[in-house]
Formats: C-alpha cells, structure tokens, sequence
C-alpha cells in the first residue's frame, strides 16, 4: 500500500509541472544567486536549474547545522543573494533575522513547508524521550519530492523565461528520485523483518520510516548519554544483535566507540550532510541491510 500511495505522489508532482521543452532548450540571461543552508540542497537546486544557478552552501563541509555561524564573507555574499532555501536546520532559527536585515529584498523559501515534522526521538529503554523537532526532512526521498516543488516555483517565480528549462529537469530530478526509492524499497521488503538500526546523532529518523526501519539513537536532545544509559543501550545491541553503530563526521564519535567496543560491534561513518545525496542514501541502506541480516 505505501508503494502504491507514493506512486500516486509522484505522478501528482510529475502533472502538476508546466508543460515542458527539451533539456538543451535555449537559456537567457545572468544567473540565479542563490544560498542553501546545507550541501544536500545544492544537489537538489542544480539537478533542477542546471547551470542557470549560482548555488553557495551556508554550512559547510565539516560543519554542524546545529552550531554554525556563518562567516564574515558569507553575509557579505548574501547581500547579493536573490533566493535562500531553508530547510528548517537549527542555526537557521538564530541567523536568519540577521540574514534578512544584511539583504531585506531576500526572497526566504521554507522548502520544508507542507511536512510535517516529528520529534526526534530515542529509545530509552523505559519507554521513548521526546525531544525538539527533528530537521532531517531531505533524508527521505519522498520528502525531498515536496522539497523540489518549492524549489521548482521559486526557480521559475524569479526566473520565469526559462521556466520550461527548470520544469523540464524537475520532471527528470523527479523521475530519478522514485527510481530511488524504489531501489530502496528493495533493500527492505515490506513484511520482511523490521531492520533495526543504531545510530549516534538521531539523523535517520524519516529514512527509518520511509522503509520501515527502527533507529535506536545513542545521543539524545544533542547530550552523550551518561553512564548508567550507556549500560543500557549495550544491553539494548546485545539483545537486538546490533553489531554496528553509524556516526556522523561532524560529530565526535568517542561515545559510539566506547559502545562499539562494549558489543565487539564496529564505528561505521554515515553522512547526513553528504552533497551526493542518492549515492549516500544507497550506501547507508546497504550498511544497514547488511548489518541486520
């Protein structure tokens, strides 16, 4: 039922587009500046714009949404910025006031608008703790569907003559994410067993549901778990047989390897942050899939 409901999404999006001219289609004009607040976002602006965008990352390689300030070159360059596409990362809700004030003719687009969020959430063992809302929206495929109509009607809004341009590499951005998901789909069969995974930063919270996953994160609301829940979490693996822990480069990862050690389980690196986006969401779930035979 839930491939038969996003097969029914994606033709929606798909129709809803204008009617489109072929991809080598003459363009005009100077290009789009245009900010994005993580790498993942660029990927998704150039597979629909192509080379009519100038797209610059906020946060960079390396960098923590949660904490980044952004540098002083950065603000300068935003002062020249035509569009920002936010996706609901945490340093947007402290900067983008002062985002608006260096270029008050900055057009916001909130290409998480229509998601609903859930919060992030932890196994605690005695139940779940319920912390903030959890960003991480462009992990899932189905979600980034929703994202890239946003950023298609921002894309032709600002530049309208070469709205068949941008309409026709949505089509196709659109067409490769379903094949996507599809491939991902694969890798856990509906009815097969729930696939359950360990993760340090709780980052793949809306991948696990869109494949039917369980993510039991170690950190919580940000925090390291103190000992006592250490001991819990190890009992948790060893019960669960998980044997593997994924860590996010940006993050310290000596907590997920002190665990690592406790259940003779392995550190395995999985970013959130990757700008190859469909390539990083099919090795994560290959991690995964294997892990948990």
């Amino acid at each position: 039922m839930k491939k038969a409901c996003f097969t029914a999404a994606a033709i929606l999006f798909l129709s809803a587009a204008a009617a489109v001219t072929p991809p080598e289609a003459e363009s005009s004009g100077d290009k789009l500046s245009i900010f994005v607040s993580i790498p993942p976002q660029k990927h998704f602006v150039e597979q629909i714009a192509g080379d009519r965008v100038d797209v610059r990352v906020m946060v960079e390689p390396g960098s923590h949404p949660a904490t980044y300030e952004p540098a002083a070159r950065q603000m300068a360059a935003l002062s020249e910025c035509e569009l920002y596409f936010a996706v609901g990362v945490p340093f947007e809700k402290a900067w983008m006031e002062k985002i608006m004030t260096a270029n008050p003719g900055l057009r916001v687009v909130h290409t998480d608008a229509w998601i609903e969020k859930q919060p992030v959430e932890r196994e605690s063992h005695n139940g779940h703790d319920h912390g903030t809302s959890d960003p991480h929206t462009w992990l899932s495929p189905p979600m980034v569907m929703v994202q890239a109509r946003h950023i298609l009607t921002a894309l032709t809004a600002a530049d309208p003559e070469n709205a068949d341009l941008y309409n026709s590499r949505y089509k196709d951005f659109i067409s490769e994410t379903v094949e996507l998901d599809e491939k991902l789909r694969g890798l856990f069969p509906a009815g097969d067993k729930k696939h359950e995974f360990m993760v340090f930063h709780p980052a793949w919270g809306y991948f696990a549901d869109a494949y039917g996953l369980k993510q039991t994160a170690v950190e919580t609301e940000g925090k390291s778990p103190k000992a006592a829940e250490i001991g819990r979490i190890v009992e948790h693996a060893e019960k669960k047989d998980i044997r593997v822990v994924l860590v996010q480069p940006q993050i310290s990862a000596r907590t997920a390897e002190m665990i690592a050690a406790e259940i003779d389980g392995e550190i395995i690196k999985a970013d959130p942050l990757a700008e190859n986006w469909a390539e990083n969401l099919l090795e994560v779930a290959e991690i995964i899939s294997r892990a948990s035979r």
